[in-house]
């Protein structure tokens, strides 16, 4: 017995996703799990809260020099962000 149409799992559950609405909230989770990876355990420590409202990625930190220094860089993190999860998630970040 041979199969007609084989397809990739991976692709398959990308159509789900897509079919199904969830791709969007689906790339919103993996974006908030890779800040640790992609910033590095020392920022991710001082992060306490990371939330995204209308494309927009809000980070409560814990020192206000770090706030400083990475709302300097804010859009090359964004873009930086963006291009670990491979999709464009977010357009700005907002440090609080």
């Amino acid at each position: 017995m041979r199969k007609k149409k084989a397809e990739q799992v991976g692709a398959v559950i990308h159509q789900f996703l897509r079919e199904e609405g969830l791709e969007t909230p689906y790339n919103e989770y993996r974006l908030v799990e890779a800040w640790p990876e992609v910033m590095g355990q020392g920022i991710a420590d001082l992060t306490s809260d990371l939330q995204i409202r209308n494309r927009i990625l809000y980070v409560r930190l814990k020192s206000s020099v770090l706030r400083q220094e990475l709302m300097l860089n804010r859009r090359q993190l964004a873009y930086r962000m963006n291009e670990h999860i491979g999709a464009q998630v977010i357009e700005n970040i907002i440090f609080c």
